[in-house]
């Protein structure tokens, strides 16, 4: 019978060990190739970039959108703006006829008041002395007034005088006449004779 070399009998506890340690192996070996890119990555990138400011960001979108759009002329720029411009009066336009509709929805209709006769009032009338009738077809006529003071109760007497027109000339010097407001008739004219109450003696 020939002899055969001694081999070591495997248990099934010591196969399985030896397959944990195969896989163990292996996934030593993957995270080191997955860590590896880890380490090549310059630090620039490892650490977080830099908040921007508004400003700067703004600064940076108007820069990448110039960067982007092509190159134009000025009269393709005007057309633009003209465009634009259009778009923006026609929106106005519907904006504002919108409000007028909605205010006229919200407006409630009140009647018309019907207009107001102006009545003319009663034309004022004094009584006085006429002072002067040298002048044709005028008078002066001095109106005597006499009132008491409101605080210390006196009587207050003055006068005034005023220029009237008398067409006939019927009024003298001393009569008392009456006399009206009327148009004005000529620079100080602004009444006429209404009557002689009493002629002078």
């Amino acid at each position: 019978m020939a002899e055969t070399p001694d081999t070591p009998e495997t248990t099934d506890a010591e196969t399985a060990d030896a397959a944990e340690a195969v896989e163990q192996v292996e996934a030593n070996e993957a995270g080191t190739t997955a860590d590896a890119p880890a380490e090549d990555v310059p630090a620039e990138a490892a650490e977080p970039a830099p908040t921007l400011t508004k400003a700067e960001q703004r600064t940076a979108k108007k820069r990448a959108a110039s960067s982007a759009r092509p190159a134009r002329t000025p009269e393709e720029r005007q057309a633009e703006r003209d465009a634009t411009r259009k778009a923006k009066a026609a929106a106005r336009r519907r904006r504002r006829l919108q409000e007028r509709e909605k205010h006229k929805a919200n407006r409630t209709e009140v009647e018309p008041t019907p207009p107001v006769e102006h009545e003319h009032g009663a034309k004022k009338v004094r009584q006085g002395i006429v002072v002067s009738s040298k002048a044709d077809k005028t008078i002066t006529v001095r109106i005597d007034t006499a009132r008491r003071h409101p605080r210390y109760e006196k009587i207050v007497r003055s006068s005034t005088t005023l220029h009237a027109h008398d067409e006939t000339n019927q009024a003298g010097e001393g009569d008392t006449v009456r006399i009206v407001e009327s148009r004005p008739l000529s620079k100080l004219k602004r009444w006429r004779l209404d009557e002689v109450v009493e002629k002078a003696r």
